[in-house]
């Protein structure tokens, strides 16, 4: 019984057993005695249950005891649904409380009705409360039955009851995991990376895929295949590759979802086709002569013919690829990495991964295993000593290191891990058995949100939120005090994430293939996953709580239904079969006890998808919806009904009109939704949103002038942490605007205030307005948006009040005229200032000191289009000097014509913007006044990418200078943006010490490179790797210095029409592009066919000259 937490359960099931007996009419003494039983055995049944939960083979070799278990969960999950009904009645109860104009007959008939109900509560024939009755006897029977059976499994236990509930609030804190380093893998990198340098040596004939090589990395699960190759798809080196697509292939093979995923991974955004013929080709004209490096990772083994077949439809649109491009492949088995070599027609490459040397293996495990461990490493010599021997039980998996490393660094005590070292599981010598060890020993808290995951397919992408969502759906979090449910359910996920049972991937996360395969067989009973089988369908356990489905087949559907106790379905279906709509009516009314529901439909069924999921109303537990259909054109009017709902999602997937009705009229009766997806617009058209009082998030609202859409309605949201308020020009006055009662949300971290447009107002109201808009102490992010009032709120100027805020962003704000002292927020990050052409100055006096110590957290400051902005300080106000934007790491300063000087520039600062600046001068120094940049101090030490773009006057009036410069003030770069090449011999970018990128564009004046420029290039030629000329309409001629850069791999020209000829270029380009505008003479010189200078590039090996 792998996931059996029952503590909390059993204790709701009395207490509110208890609480519903006192309101009735006649005292249930039979079941009040039942109650006080299972009250008495509760401490017994807790200990039989805790006791099978934390050994791992009890229920195996007491089927009786697993049997029982089940028995009790089923008793326990009735009774449940029983009171959530109960608490369903209250909610509609309330509800029709609520509702106004009643008229008199109908309280008449209520009455009645009341009545009723109370004379069949005095003689027992309430149908809730004879359910309620009978789910009590069943659980009362169970528990009496089996308890006093299984008790001596307690008594005669040798091991203490697992205790490891996991103290979140005082728990040590650890830091996260230690950088994904690449562990005993060193040799391999190697070796693929010198494949994917070295062309290939196998002649190209005219083999359909003779651009193409292959390599298969070969390995069990767990050996790091993934891992390795994810180091090498972000080395520099890949860079050389005009295209790189990651694609996840996994154990469901489908060919137009793999081509579709490599779409998405060049275009970062999933492609609108259906066809196979219509993706292929959309592949094929995006990588038609050019050279790509594709790793499809996690590929698995079918039945050879079909297999070939499969991917030979998947890898024709690649044949059109340059020269030399490269497809990496990840598999278990030989067999795949064959079959591919046979689809290409080329010689079988593999490298096998074994395991880990030991040395290695225990690197990796220490690492995992005392990760946020401050000591010196001599220290800790006994718990050392035991993972030198825990690690000879890992059979050299890098996978095995990181998951036991994970449960060791649960708890640094000697006793723990030794419990790990003699756990019976590593002498099963399987990776499956150790990794078992890493869920047994997981706080049963833990182990209920981790057995969840389990329903889902095999590299599906979690997104944190939405999985803590539903984790709080299913009652698996608990409210605490201080503390919101999703707060705690994300600390919940950091600490599986701790344990190496997820790894982050982008903004996701996965649960690698070996734990999920291991980690559904052991949570069988709980969780399962049904695709197009049958025969699989009726291998599903009785038990099951929580199913993903993927089908096309119906009649799978139908057998769902007899999984009487499901809390969770999943349901994708794949096909447009008109019978989905029936299919769907039955399954509302046999799964009664869902909390979690997501629909999922990608194919147009029918019109009546209006109207089908009015059979949700079935659906009472419900508490958790996603709805995901093509067509969906409203949400059923029984959705208002399902009071317990705490989240609605709706994911759009076309762009049509939604009907003026999508929501029900009465959604505000769901008084416990906290959170909704829906667009902006079907949210603002929420008619008293004010009653949906849980609410967590509301990211945007229209206000309007009439009933139920006023600023008013925000009056008692009171667990708000996100609002979005729009449209304010319709609050009529500051008194209105007063009652949202903004400063008493404690829970609110952040604010966006709007007004529609910037069409006149009245300033006064504005302003206002806005002094009673104060945010709580708590804010954290504050966005104002087309303000038009020209002073600060009051409570801006009073640091105290937004003590706490970290981002702030002001735009269109065009009447402002003197910005808040937010130079005194100790912990302001960001600092965004859009559009505001009245603002003088960045900084204004604050209480009468002259020096301060400016912005001392900001770390991105971005201003643009201030066109009043003179200077970064009122007059009279100063930053002592290096007391300005210590923290600063990105500056970014756009259309401001007046701002008259850079301040000094601080030592942290890696990224710097400027376009459209009036300066003449940059001042690069720690000194506080301008000064030339050749006669800086010192340099800014971190800055890596520097953009000045538009700067005319900082061109003319700066000195070309020929004085050598200090020693430590040479920059080092790895990005330069320029519009005026003249910038090269101003420092200090004439005294540079190291770029590796450079980027000359947007100039339509400039014609050649002055005689100095080309002396420059000589001074970067060791470290210059790549090199950008982009939209500059005038230029003929490039720089002839360029054969001389030694380290330049990368040449790219776009929409330079003037360009004729090319200068000789250094042996050492490997890729050269001319796209865009071109001179039809340069295509005629180059050109693959026949050109007359083609031999002067012909030494570089990927070529890309296409005009427009």
């Amino acid at each position: 019984m792998a996931d059996m937490v029952l503590d909390p359960i059993m204790d709701k099931v009395i207490s509110a057993g208890f609480r519903y007996l006192k309101d009735q009419v006649r005292w249930q003494t039979g079941m009040k005695e039942e109650l006080g039983k299972l009250q008495e055995n509760l401490p017994q049944i807790q200990a039989v249950v805790h006791f099978a939960s934390s050994q791992e083979q009890i229920t195996e070799e007491y089927p009786a005891l697993n049997k029982w278990l089940w028995q009790l969960r089923d008793a326990i999950d009735d009774a449940e649904d029983v009171f959530d009904e109960l608490e369903y009645m209250e909610l509609e109860k309330q509800v029709t409380k609520n509702k106004k104009l009643r008229r008199v007959r109908s309280i008449m008939k209520s009455m009645k009705k009341r009545l009723v109900k109370i004379g069949k509560r005095a003689l027992k024939i309430d149908p809730t409360l004879k359910r309620l009755e009978e789910a009590v006897q069943k659980l009362h029977k169970v528990s009496t039955t089996g308890i006093d059976t299984f008790l001596h499994l307690v008594k005669h236990a040798k091991k203490e009851l697992q205790k490891q509930q996991l103290e979140l609030h005082g728990a040590r804190e650890t830091g996260s995991l230690p950088k994904n380093d690449l562990i005993g893998r060193g040799k391999e990198k190697v070796l693929v990376m010198d494949w994917l340098r070295n062309p290939s040596n196998e002649p190209r004939g005219s083999d359909f895929h003779g651009n193409i090589s292959l390599l298969s990395i070969v390995g069990h699960g767990g050996m790091g295949k993934t891992t390795l190759l994810q180091h090498v798809y972000e080395d520099e080196m890949t860079k050389e590759f005009n295209l790189k697509m990651w694609v996840c292939v996994s154990n469901n093979f489908d060919v137009k979802k793999v081509i579709a995923d490599m779409l998405e991974s060049l275009e970062k955004k999933k492609p609108d086709l259906d066809s196979l013929d219509a993706l292929q080709g959309k592949l094929k004209k995006e990588v038609m002569s050019k050279r790509f490096l594709l790793v499809l990772d996690d590929v698995w083994e079918e039945e050879e013919e079909r297999c070939k077949s499969k991917w030979g439809n998947v890898l024709a649109p690649l044949a059109c690829g340059g020269f030399d491009s490269k497809i990496l492949v990840t598999t278990r088995t030989d067999a795949v990495a064959l079959m591919f070599a046979r689809v290409i027609t080329k010689k079988v490459e593999i490298v096998q991964l074994k395991g880990l040397e030991e040395d290695m293996c225990l690197q990796l495990l220490n690492s995992h295993a005392f990760v946020g461990v401050e000591n010196r490493p001599d220290d800790h010599k006994k718990l050392r000593a035991i993972s030198g021997e825990i690690v000879k039980k890992l059979l050299g998996s890098p996978l095995a290191a990181k998951v036991i490393g994970g449960v060791l660094n649960d708890n640094l005590n000697e006793g723990h891990w030794r419990t790990v070292l003699e756990s019976n599981l590593f002498d099963q010598n399987s990776i499956h058995s150790i990794l078992i060890l890493s869920y047994i020993v997981l706080p049963n808290h833990l182990r209920n949100c981790f057995a969840f995951c389990c329903m889902f397919p095999e590299d599906h992408e979690f997104d944190k939120d939405d999985l803590v969502r539903m984790w709080i759906a299913l009652g698996f979090i608990q409210p605490s005090q201080g503390m919101t449910m999703e707060d705690i359910g994300g600390r919940y996920f950091d600490v599986l994430v701790k344990k190496a049972l997820f790894d982050k991937v982008g903004d996701d996360y996965k649960m690698h293939d070996l734990i999920h395969e291991s980690a559904s067989k052991f949570f069988a009973q709980v969780c399962g996953k049904l695709l197009n089988d049958e025969e699989l369908s009726l291998k599903i356990s009785d038990t099951i709580r929580h199913l993903s489905v993927r089908t096309t087949n119906l009649d799978i559907l139908k057998k769902i239904e007899k999984f009487r106790h499901l809390h969770s379905l999943f349901l994708f279906y794949e096909d447009s079969n008109q019978d989905l709509v029936s299919a769907l009516i039955e399954l509302f009314k046999a799964s009664k006890s869902l909390r979690v529901l997501y629909i999922c439909v990608l194919y147009k069924c029918t019109d009546e998808w209006e109207m089908i999921h009015e059979e949700i109303k079935y659906l009472k537990h419900l508490r958790y919806l996603k709805i995901k259909v093509v067509d969906v054109t409203r949400l059923p009017r029984s959705l208002s009904n399902l009071y317990h709902l705490q989240y609605i999602i709706f994911d759009r997937l076309w762009m049509g009109s939604l009907s003026d009705d999508f929501l029900p009229s009465d959604i505000n009766n769901l008084s416990n939704l906290r959170y909704m997806k829906l667009p902006t617009d079907i949210i603002s058209s929420i008619c008293g949103i004010g009653k949906l009082k849980s609410l967590q998030e509301l990211h945007i609202f229209d206000l309007r002038n009439e009933m139920g859409y006023r600023i008013d309605e925000f009056k008692n949201l009171n667990d708000l942490c996100k609002l979005g308020i729009n449209c304010l020009e319709n609050v009529k006055d500051a008194e209105e605007a007063r009652n949202a009662q903004l400063c008493e949300k404690r829970r609110l971290t952040d604010l966006t205030l709007c007004w529609s447009d910037t069409d006149s107002r009245n300033i006064d109201l504005d302003e206002n307005m806005l002094d009673n808009l104060q945010p709580p102490k708590c804010l954290r992010n504050l966005s104002i948006e087309r303000y038009m009032g020209a002073r600060s709120a009051i409570w801006m100027n009073n640091v105290n009040p937004i003590f706490n805020v970290e981002k702030i962003e002001f735009s269109n704000c065009r009447e402002w005229e003197t910005l808040p002292p937010f130079g005194q927020l100790p912990f302001l990050k960001t600092l965004t200032l859009i559009e505001m052409p009245k603002v003088k100055c960045l900084e204004s006096k604050f209480n009468g000191n002259d020096k301060y110590h400016a912005f001392p957290s900001l770390e991105v400051l971005h201003i643009s289009y201030l066109d009043a902005l003179e200077d970064w300080f009122e007059a009279g106000v100063a930053a002592e000097d290096g007391c300005l934007f210590p923290c600063l790491t990105h500056l970014f300063l756009l259309d401001c014509p007046k701002l008259k000087e850079l301040p000094s520039l601080p030592s942290k600062l890696k990224r710097l913007e400027i376009d459209g600046i009036g300066w003449t001068t940059l001042n690069f120094c720690s000194n506080s006044n301008p000064i030339p940049l050749a006669d800086e101090i010192r340099r800014p030490a971190a800055l890596r990418y520097l953009s000045i773009t538009n700067c005319p006057n900082l061109i003319s009036g700066g000195r070309y200078r020929e004085v050598e410069t200090s020693n430590n003030c040479h920059l080092m770069l790895s990005n330069l943006w320029i519009s005026d090449p003249s910038l090269l011999l101003m420092e200090p970018l004439r005294s540079i010490a190291s770029l590796k990128e450079l980027s000359i564009s947007l100039n339509d004046e400039l014609v050649s490179f002055p005689n100095e420029a080309e002396e420059w290039f000589l001074n970067i030629s060791s470290s210059l790797c790549k090199l950008n000329y982009i939209y500059l309409a005038s230029l003929q001629s490039l720089p002839s210095s360029l054969e001389s850069l030694s380290s330049l791999q990368e040449l790219y020209i776009e929409d330079v029409p003037m360009l004729q000829e090319l200068p000789n270029l250094p042996p050492s380009l490997k890729r050269l592009t001319i796209i865009g505008e071109c001179h039809p003479e340069l295509k005629e010189r180059y050109g693959e066919d026949g050109g007359s200078d083609r031999h002067k590039i012909a030494h570089i090996s990927y070529i890309d000259i296409r005009p427009q």
